[in-house]
Formats: structure tokens, sequence, C-alpha cells
């Protein structure tokens, strides 16, 4: 089962990176527009993705600069970075609404659905989909299982760090 786990988790990245390829960039580049200038890069996760929240803040190689988003007052020199599961979430879709309404520019990262109400992916000013509409691996009754939505944020987090410290890296030379 493992092996059949890494090779769908595998896939799964693949598919992020590829159709994602410009959303990396694009996030990147708005992300990095706070350092560059006078603001700050805020995160906020939902439920699991308070993961990426963590590793961004405590993992072993920390984004430099990076706060938890709280009830600060942001300016409209500040950068939000939103996690969630879904693009329906409702927490996620209620900062998003927040940020909207104050001019605060945002990347979001979730799963696009379908849904009635707002859609974080629409308020976005970038958006990454997951693309994780359902677990991983198959069971014997025709349902599925193994739902890595953190993991793969991670990797979306990953991607987006790794950019950042690009462009930075080049904004100081």
């Amino acid at each position: 089962m493992l092996k059949m786990f890494t090779t769908q988790l595998t896939g799964l990245f693949k598919r992020i990176e590829e159709k994602a390829e410009f959303s990396f960039e694009d996030g990147a580049r708005l992300l990095a527009q706070a350092p560059v200038g006078d603001g700050a890069i805020y995160i906020f996760g939902t439920k699991e993705m308070k993961a990426v929240e963590l590793e961004a803040l405590e993992g072993a190689e920390p984004f430099k600069g990076i706060n938890r988003l709280t009830e600060a007052e942001l300016s409209d020199a500040d950068r939000v970075l939103i996690f969630s599961r879904t693009s329906a979430d409702e927490d996620a879709v209620a900062v998003g609404v927040e940020l909207q309404e104050k001019g605060i520019p945002f990347v979001a990262v979730s799963t696009i659905i379908e849904s009635a109400g707002a859609d974080l992916a629409e308020m976005a000013d970038v958006h990454i989909d997951l693309r994780l509409t359902r677990g991983l691996l198959p069971d014997d009754f025709g349902n599925r299982y193994g739902y890595p939505s953190s993991m793969a944020a991670l990797f979306v987090y990953y991607g987006l760090k790794f950019t950042i410290d690009e462009i930075l890296a080049e904004y100081e030379e």
C-alpha cells in the first residue's frame, strides 16, 4: 500500500507543479513585494493547514520575516498567504473577504471545489489549486482514502518559499 501511496503522491506533486507553474511565479512575486517594500508577509492556515504555518514559523528552516496572521493592523504594503483544504472553507473565505475589503493582496492555496457561496480561488490575487478532490488510494468497496492535503500544501509552500528566496536574492544583488 505504501508503494502505491508514494506513486500517487508523486503524481499529485507533479500535477501541481505542471499546472501551477505560472501561479508559483506570480504568487512568489506578489508575496516578495512585501519585504522589498515596507510590508511584511503574513500566513494563515485553517484546520490541518496549520501544519504549514508551523513549518513556516518554527520549522528547521523558518521563512525569514513571515508572521502568523492575527488581528494585527495590516497595511496595503503587507501580503498574506492563506492555506485551506478547499476553496469554500468558511474561515479562509472570511479572511479573504476581510483582506479584499482592506485592499490587502493575498495568495491562496486550496483545492477548488464547486460551492454556492464565496470562493477563495475567485477572491485571491493568485490561487494555487492543490488538485486533491479525493483520497489517493482505492479500498475494496470502491471508496478512496489517503487524503494528504497538508502534504500537498507543504509542497506548494516550499515551491513558493524557494521562488521568493530566489527573487529576494536577485533583488539584493
